[in-house]
């Protein structure tokens, strides 16, 4: 029922190809590619926000470095960069911008690898914390880019099979574009959703 409803509040009439995600979404190759992408560069990002605390805590807190003074500050930059990976796909195009993102995050995990304590070398704080800083901001950017492609990748295809056609396919052919831009990200979702509710909520089923 619930279904239902969401499918009428769109003007989407329900029926066998009108849910999220039906067999014929599920065949097409860039659905599945751009939902790789934005897990991978979302996922980098919230992967980060959880592993910069236990980093500076077990290799830095007795060089008198606090995770709790300083760690909140690359989080805030990569939410930063993501309106910039936005911006920046307008200008130059996402597919670049995410490029970009993936070429800095590895460059910038590079640094902070080698900027941990190994064999009884202490590491370097401030070579740690800038490079993490960047691998940040590039997730944040690549975030952003993928968010921009979505849309544009599923637009443009959808209105190349329906050029002249006439305005009521295009527009029908339009909304659809949309509705699979929404699967993509609305994947993403339920994967935040069904981890948190078997694995992570209190009383889940299966915590870890």
């Amino acid at each position: 029922m619930a279904r239902r409803c969401l499918l009428l509040c769109r003007g989407v009439p329900p029926g066998p190809e009108s849910g999220w995600v039906s067999t014929r979404r599920a065949k097409r190759k860039h659905n599945w590619l751009m939902t790789w992408l934005y897990v991978d560069t979302f996922g980098s990002f919230i992967g980060f926000a959880a592993g910069l605390p236990l980093l500076i805590k077990n290799n830095f807190e007795a060089q008198g470095y606090q995770a709790t003074t300083s760690a909140w500050i690359d989080p805030f930059i990569g939410a930063l960069m993501r309106w910039a990976g936005g911006w920046l796909s307008d200008k130059i195009g996402g597919a670049r911008v995410t490029l970009l993102s993936f070429v800095g995050m590895a460059a910038a995990l590079v640094v902070v690898i080698f900027a941990l304590p190994s064999d009884g070398d202490q590491g370097s704080f401030w070579a740690f914390f800038p490079g993490f800083l960047a691998a940040f901001a590039f997730s944040g950017l690549g975030n952003g880019s993928t968010f921009r492609q979505i849309p544009v990748i599923f637009r443009d295809r959808h209105m190349r099979e329906a050029e002249g056609m006439g305005p009521e396919v295009q527009a029908a052919t339009l909304k659809q574009s949309e509705m699979e831009a929404g699967a993509v990200t609305g994947f993403y979702a339920s994967c935040l959703a069904l981890c948190w509710w078997f694995c992570a909520r209190k009383g889940a089923e299966a915590p870890s």
